[in-house]
């Protein structure tokens, strides 16, 4: 695959080392240059040595290492029209409407690229990611980091965004994502794998910051840590053997009688494996117990629906209805020594809920209150959040409880085929978003819910839970005096 470092002169400016790959589309190129330049793509006229860059191809530009390309164009906006004309809703475009609801921005679909879309939009979601790559500085890179940089900081501004940088940098990244059809068209690819390797090269490309112990973002906010025992069950008198093994997502396995996503994760904390025993000097019979020995503060949760069918040379989704939680609480999955760390914080949880149920059963007089009369309404009361995390281990979530924020969807039979949907958590209770490529719509949790299974319509692949908060009442300047 030819790839050259190029130079582009746009006005007093010159940028350099920018990597030019003659086997993508010439707009992936002007896509980097948007990104550093701030001019949209259809704006630019880029010139080598006179002759100008097509849209449809390289032709016979003379491009090679360390040639300079001549960019003319300007970021600025066009000029509008001085008189404003009524512009009726029923007018607008979905991109349209979307600005003018306040909608989140929408991204466009390149050609069966829904798979990447829906899992930029459940990433961000993450707000420590979000702020770490708007915050990140352009460094004129056509890496996964810098791309999704660019998506966000223009997700901020758009109504509806085409991730051509990033999807450049995807195919250079991971080659199989730019496989082509006999149509001559993009292949659909499978969103978890697509999630997988978004999350891998950035815990490879964003750093943590430097306070923490961890080397990276991802890891220091989305990894989790395990504790593995192996016991032989044929050789008692052998000792058990414990080691420690990083996750980034917790894998929901659905058999037969799987109908929760709570049982098909606690299925796989006790199961039996054959291993090499050093007392029997044979293989054996072991049992292998998996406990969360560290939680991370966003947990990735991947509901395994998709399995090889060699007959067909597919893999074939597993439409069975499986429940899952708006709030999910992750106590029967950790270690002993993670439930009583834990603990602590979940008393403080259990004390704020028994408040308010003692304050709805009960008037200001201490008599139960009549069901006639209204609630209290508490709306001069201040709060102020607890920590999530441990003090001593930022981006971990110090009680086990987790909100659902994002969901990731596939509709179909096949991961190689159909179509992926992201619906992410707004702000306001109660309000989520689908984000169907460049079109997003409001929508409730009730709605979510009905995302389970069961048949051809949008199912849960990839769940997202971010830490449940803790509000708990300010003190008044009387009861800080008293303490």
């Amino acid at each position: 695959m030819p790839v050259f470092k190029v130079k582009v002169k746009w006005g007093k400016n010159t940028y350099s080392d920018i990597e030019l790959n003659s086997d993508e589309d010439p707009l992936l190129f002007k896509a980097q240059i948007f990104a550093l330049t701030g001019v949209q793509p259809d704006r630019q006229k880029v010139m080598l040595k006179g002759a100008q860059l097509k849209d449809d191809g390289w032709g016979d530009l003379p491009v090679k290492n360390g040639a300079t390309f001549l960019m003319l164009g300007t970021a600025e906006e066009l000029a509008l029209e001085p008189e404003k004309k009524t512009v009726f809703m029923e007018d607008l475009s979905e991109a349209e409407l979307n600005t003018k609801l306040d909608l989140p921005a929408g991204l466009v679909n390149l050609g069966n690229t829904c798979y990447m879309n829906a899992t930029v939009q459940c990433l961000k979601t993450v707000p420590e990611l979000k702020k770490a790559l708007v915050d990140l500085r352009p460094q004129g890179s056509s890496g996964i980091v810098d791309s999704l940089s660019e998506v966000f900081r223009s997700m901020q501004t758009g109504s509806c965004v085409p991730p051509l940088l990033l999807l450049g940098a995807l195919h250079r990244a991971v080659p199989r994502f730019a496989e082509k059809g006999p149509n001559g068209g993009l292949c659909q690819q499978d969103a978890s794998e697509c999630w997988t390797e978004m999350v891998r090269l950035m815990q490879n490309g964003l750093p943590a910051d430097n306070t923490t112990k961890h080397k990276s973002l991802i890891e220091e906010y989305m990894g989790g840590r395990m504790s593995v025992t192996l016991e032989c069950t044929e050789a008692e008198s052998e000792p058990p053997v414990i080691s420690v093994e990083n996750f980034l997502h917790l894998s929901c396995f659905i058999g037969q009688e799987t109908g929760h996503m709570n049982s098909g994760l606690k299925a796989k904390i006790k199961e039996q494996i054959s291993k090499m025993s050093t007392t029997l000097g044979r293989d054996a019979v072991f049992t292998k117990t998996s406990l969360i020995d560290r939680l991370p503060a966003y947990l990735t949760v991947q509901f395994v629906r998709f399995y090889y069918k060699e007959r067909e040379a597919v893999n074939a989704k597993i439409l069975k209805d499986v429940k899952f939680p708006l709030q999910f609480d992750a106590w029967e999955l950790c270690s002993p020594r993670l439930q009583a760390l834990i603990e602590p914080a979940r008393a403080k949880f259990k004390e704020i809920e028994d408040n308010k149920v003692a304050n709805a059963l009960e008037g200001k007089d201490g008599k139960p209150k009549s069901s006639k009369e209204p609630e209290p309404m508490e709306v001069d009361k201040e709060y102020e959040i607890e920590p999530f995390s441990f003090p001593d281990d930022p981006g971990s979530n110090n009680s086990g409880f987790y909100e659902l924020q994002a969901v990731l969807t596939h509709r179909g039979r096949s991961s190689s085929s159909g179509h992926y949907v992201a619906w992410v958590k707004g702000d306001a209770p109660d309000v989520w978003y689908k984000c169907d490529d460049d079109v997003v719509s409001p929508i409730t949790d009730k709605e979510i819910l009905k995302l389970s299974g069961g048949g051809d319509w949008h199912v849960a692949y990839m769940l997202l839970y971010g830490p449940r908060v803790l509000k708990v009442p300010k003190k008044t300047s009387d009861e800080t005096s008293e303490n």
